[in-house]
């Protein structure tokens, strides 16, 4: 059974793969890159090869979700996948069910924050990463994009409020972390993914394991670690191929001092009900 890490793009998805594979995969806490290896990504090639070769065709890709998922459950053990594709169904095609998926952590970050991270790591500007934000959106539907290269299929993401609403409606084992959060009150968020999780899975924890993960999963011990080469995750620049920084800028990204005044009423416009539900506004 699948235990799903949901998020909409550049949300902190990586950084609870982090805090759940330390949790789960460690006897001390004490994170690596190498752990993130235990907690893949779905839908990509990999899941779809032995189905499809047209990984770039959602009305294709679709028809295997549930397969691909029944695949990967046949040992009957707990597992965890990363996903930003929405939990949606098209046509007869659900994206997952209830024999497949045991409970899902869905992570959401303020809109108005995602934009400049957006913009920063699929090399657009502020205005693009802003359409982006709004507009329901496709990845990897493209064999040029660093998505396709890196092994991925077409990934249905919705735009911000759907893939949010999506998640939260059609799974009943949910549980919700604020992106500021988890940033602000990292002792308190941890203690209730522990609790949501054992639920779930068995693993052993005690006071100085949660010290040592808090202590190697914060952003700023992460993005050091990036810097030392140990992060084999980025992405690459449109123009010149340069690699661009996947930790960005973490809790120095303010949209208060980061956007103008038109963009961020088209955001809390169009994202109005969602926002007020959040706490964003």
């Amino acid at each position: 059974m699948i235990i799903w890490l949901a998020s909409y793009p550049k949300s902190g998805n990586t950084w609870l793969r982090s805090i759940v594979s330390a949790l789960i995969y460690t006897k001390d806490g004490l994170f690596n890159f190498n752990l993130l290896k235990k907690i893949q990504q779905f839908p990509t090639q990999k899941y779809f090869k032995d189905f499809t070769n047209d990984f770039t065709n959602i009305h294709e890709i679709k028809k295997y979700w549930i397969a691909a998922q029944d695949r990967i459950n046949l040992d009957n053990e707990i597992k965890f996948l990363k996903t930003h594709q929405i939990n949606c169904k098209i046509d007869k095609f659900n994206f997952t069910n209830k024999f497949n998926t045991c409970a899902t952590i869905y992570i959401v970050r303020d809109p108005r924050n995602l934009v400049n991270s957006i913009s920063n790591h699929y090399d657009k500007s502020i205005v693009e990463a802003k359409e982006f934000l709004l507009t329901p959106k496709t990845l990897g539907a493209n064999k040029n994009t660093n998505n396709f290269k890196n092994g991925h299929v077409v990934t249905l993401i919705g735009n911000w409020a759907e893939n949010y609403k999506f998640w939260k409606q059609n799974n009943e084992n949910f549980m919700l972390i604020r992106y500021e959060d988890l940033l602000n009150n990292t002792n308190f968020e941890l203690e209730r993914i522990v609790s949501f999780l054992k639920k779930y899975i068995t693993f052993d924890v005690d006071d100085t394991k949660l010290e040592n993960i808090l202590k190697t999963t914060n952003f700023h011990h992460l993005k050091q670690k990036e810097k030392e080469g140990l992060f084999d995750e980025n992405v690459f620049t449109r123009s010149s191929n340069k690699k661009i920084n996947f930790f960005h800028q973490g809790p120095e990204n303010n949209w208060k001092s980061k956007l103008e005044s038109k963009i961020v009423d088209e955001i809390n416009l169009k994202f109005n009900n969602e926002m007020v539900e959040l706490g964003y506004l």
